[in-house]
């Protein structure tokens, strides 16, 4: 084996590792899709009390995420990594054990403190470890991680649910379900035990004789000298940059930089996807499918954005993000409009609907579901990479509980046309602000896109943060 293909498996192994995190929160979808009906049954829940038992989960997401970054920064990613994995284990446990829907919310909270922390602090680890040409789809490899876990797991909540009749789904069922992700939670807590600390987070506490042995496995000698170098610089430059702003550690910039990470990740989820894929079976019952037909087409639905997905690591790095976030969203949008206008006209009892919301999600999975996540980890300069990607990533969970608690409720009262329309106004949306405001990251290193942002984008950041004040 070649020293280059060598490091590359190096690599390629620890994202794995990190990854999955993702796969955690995939499969906590699928199997909550797969088993609201169930909840909505044994619990007696009414729309409201079935969006909440949905989306507390996103509570502690939110909260896991507003305390990654500091967290990071203080103990490391690979410690606080390992204390989500316990989080989100016990969680899961205690879920499927629940006697009664008061612990059973408080176990998906726990839990999702501890998707929070990963969702912050998986991507931006590999982003950190990855080379600045393979750095978008190991990235990525956080999304196909939960695309992975959503197949998988809607593939065993339907298994699950064809063992018994309705009754023992309602009062056995569902628990089993959730008791399955206890599995994917250990291995990924035993894993972390073996991969390395972010080099990035070592040097900058000054322990680069712990980095170095690390980027070598990632570079090679000559690659892994420079790149600790510029680290060093990259650091050196950013506490004089921070003492010229006089201690605001948010210049104008800075906080634009800021504002564009928070307005794409809250885009990722107010275009629907979360609403989908949490409620793919209702909307399928909507136009007149059965409970077996719902099932089978919420499979069909985690099989397209599985292979979208796989497509959208190999597309990252070649066509770049900004021109995928164009094409998805460009699609999503088109698609979003007919289904909205199928629903309008009663026109659901054909194949429509189905194809349209299949090409919704291809075209989420190629663009925002992977893209976003790449973006938010190299976008921020490294004085606030691990703060700024925690707010982002808790302005995405903000965004998520909004659109997951909102969508039953709004079903009901304005109907499935102005929901989808509404879903497809915030694509158009997405569109236009990629268009003006996201730049074009490929093949640059962390260091070189640090410095894009201060050179060529500066012009540009002050004036959307002028128009965003006023």
């Amino acid at each position: 084996m070649s020293q280059a293909s060598s490091e590359i498996k190096f690599v390629l192994l620890v994202s794995m590792v990190a990854a999955l995190g993702g796969f955690l929160f995939g499969f906590d979808t699928a199997v909550m899709s797969g088993a609201n009906g169930f909840l909505r049954s044994w619990f007696e829940l009414g729309d409201f009390m079935l969006g909440w038992t949905v989306s507390c989960l996103i509570i502690g997401c939110m909260a896991g995420a507003a305390v990654s970054g500091t967290l990071g920064e203080w103990f490391g990613r690979k410690k606080v990594l390992i204390a989500a994995a316990v989080l989100c284990t016990a969680g899961i446990f205690v879920s499927a054990i629940s006697p009664s829907l008061l612990i059973f919310i408080v176990a998906r909270m726990i839990e999702g403190v501890g998707i929070g922390i990963t969702s912050t602090l998986c991507p931006l680890y590999n982003a950190e470890i990855a080379p600045a040409k393979y750095r978008g789809r190991l990235v990525a490899m956080n999304q196909m991680a939960i695309v992975t876990g959503i197949f998988i797991g809607s593939f065993l909540a339907f298994g699950v649910s064809s063992i018994g009749n309705d009754a023992w789904d309602i009062s056995t069922g569902w628990r089993i379900m959730f008791g399955t992700g206890i599995v994917p939670g250990l291995l990924f807590l035993v894993l972390l035990f073996l991969v390395p600390e972010s080099p990035r987070w070592l040097i900058k506490k000054g322990r680069a004789a712990e980095a170095l042995p690390i980027l070598l496995k990632i570079h090679g000698e000559e690659l892994a000298k420079k790149e600790v170098l510029d680290i060093k610089q990259t650091f050196k430059q950013d506490e004089e940059a921070a003492k010229a702003a006089s201690g605001r550690r948010f210049t104008p910039a800075l906080r634009t930089v800021l504002i564009v990470g928070i307005v794409i990740a809250m885009l990722q989820q107010v275009t629907g996807i979360n609403a989908v894929m949490y409620y793919a079976p209702e909307i399928f019952r909507q136009t007149g499918a059965g409970t077996s037909g719902s099932l089978t087409q919420t499979i069909m639905v985690g099989l397209v954005f599985l292979i979208f997905t796989a497509l959208s690591l190999w597309l990252v790095d070649k066509l770049g993000r900004k021109l995928l976030l164009l094409i998805g969203s460009f699609f999503m949008t088109i698609s979003l409009a007919i289904i909205g206008f199928a629903f309008l006209t009663g026109q659901t009892s054909g194949p429509i609907v189905l194809i349209c919301i299949l090409v919704y999600v291809a075209a989420f999975a190629i663009s925002l579901g992977a893209v976003v996540w790449v973006i938010l980890s190299e976008i921020f300069p490294s004085r606030i990479r691990g703060l700024a990607t925690a707010v982002a990533t808790m302005a995405l969970w903000g965004a998520d509980f909004a659109v997951s608690q909102s969508f039953l409720p709004l079903l009901a009262s304005a109907g499935p046309a102005v929901t989808f329309w509404i879903f497809g106004a915030t694509s158009l949306f997405t569109f236009l602000f990629t268009l003006g405001f996201i730049p074009e990251t490929k093949g640059k290193s962390l260091e070189e896109i640090e410095a894009m942002w201060e050179t060529k984008y500066s012009g540009k950041q002050e004036s959307l943060y002028q128009s965003l004040q006023d």
